[in-house]
């Protein structure tokens, strides 16, 4: 697929989408705050959703074997980005992060694209009566920013087109493997818009700064080979292997590894590795270090080491994350003050 190919299925193209004018404010802060899982969650769409299956209408939530996999459900319009996927993807994934059976999060999409960029045949967004954008949060952000709170690792599969909106939601993911047929795309530059879902944050710490301004800069596409030589994905798969070895990674985080530790390093990766001194990292990892010495993870952990076993770790991340961590322990779809 040449760049004037994936610029042509990309969204950011057309018709800008208009203000919404029915007042929506209250229903975005709910949405980019969700309520627990089973309480339902309000959507800018004027409808909510319940736990459950088939709860949502443009994405798909499923749970085997400890793994929950969110699925963009739109094939037909090449999972095209809208606003209610946004916050059903948002909800979903506060989901699977409030549910201790849940371990790990595979997140992909639906037939041969993962997703185009915005759906702007939808002409509406949900932007504030009056004007004011101060509390309102972009869409991509929605999920970008529920990702990078979770506490449950999520590894993207990408195939098709990752452009625009489906470029940029990838990025909080722990894992990004690629299809050889991927193209990426931070086309924003060339539609006279801006990066969203904080990729000018994310993208640099994955990529470096050079390698992020000429993407952001130029607008240009590029493959699944350049985003591996990058680091943008850690590896590259032919389409039709692509969710196996996702699954494959995922099976592999369940198995050996403790969820609260999991948790707790990838928060303490993202939220402390930016700091301009190791002085306060070392402080929290050696209060860490004391609490593990008692802890019946570390117990386990060693035991099964020694004995050549799979280990069983009984803690779990809805009740045994530590109450001083600095970010706190209740994640958030929203920002906050880390």
């Amino acid at each position: 697929m040449s760049a004037v190919e994936l610029e042509d299925i990309g969204g950011h193209g057309g018709s800008l989408p208009e203000r919404s004018t029915a007042g929506k404010a209250a229903a975005v802060e709910e949405a980019c705050c969700p309520a627990a899982p089973d309480q339902g969650l309000p959507l800018a769409h004027g409808r909510s959703i319940v736990s459950g299956v088939d709860a949502y209408g443009e994405i798909t939530y499923t749970v085997a074997d400890r793994i929950a996999t969110i699925s963009l459900n739109r094939p037909d319009t090449r999972n095209g980005y809208t606003v209610q996927m946004a916050d059903e993807l948002a909800h979903a994934f506060d989901r699977a992060d409030h549910d201790d059976e849940v371990r790990v999060v595979v997140f992909t999409g639906a037939g041969e694209h993962f997703c185009a960029g915005l759906d702007l045949s939808i002409s509406e967004f949900d932007t504030p009566a009056d004007g004011d954008a101060g509390e309102w949060d972009e869409p991509a952000g929605r999920c970008s920013m529920r990702i990078y709170a979770m506490n449950k690792p999520v590894i993207a599969a990408i195939r098709g087109a990752a452009v625009g909106a489906g470029a940029t939601i990838i990025l909080p993911a722990d894992y990004r493997l690629a299809a050889t047929d991927a193209r990426f795309g931070y086309v924003f530059s060339r539609r006279g818009i801006y990066a969203e879902g904080a990729s000018a944050w994310f993208l640099p710490r994955l990529v470096g700064m050079g390698r992020a301004l000429d993407w952001m800069i130029s607008g240009r596409a590029f493959d699944a080979a350049e985003a591996l030589d990058a680091g943008l994905v850690h590896s590259v798969h032919e389409p039709e292997q692509l969710l196996d070895k996702a699954y494959q990674l995922a099976r592999a985080i369940v198995a050996t590894t403790a969820p609260v530790s999991v948790a707790i390093i990838r928060q303490l990766l993202y939220r402390m590795s930016a700091l301009d001194s190791p002085y306060p990292v070392q402080r929290l990892d050696s209060r860490l270090a004391a609490d593990s010495l008692d802890s019946a993870d570390a117990r386990e952990g060693f035991d099964s080491f020694r004995q050549r076993r799979e280990p069983a770790f009984p803690g779990r991340v809805s009740t045994d994350l530590p109450g001083y961590l600095p970010w706190g322990n209740a994640p958030r779809a929203r920002r906050d003050s880390q």
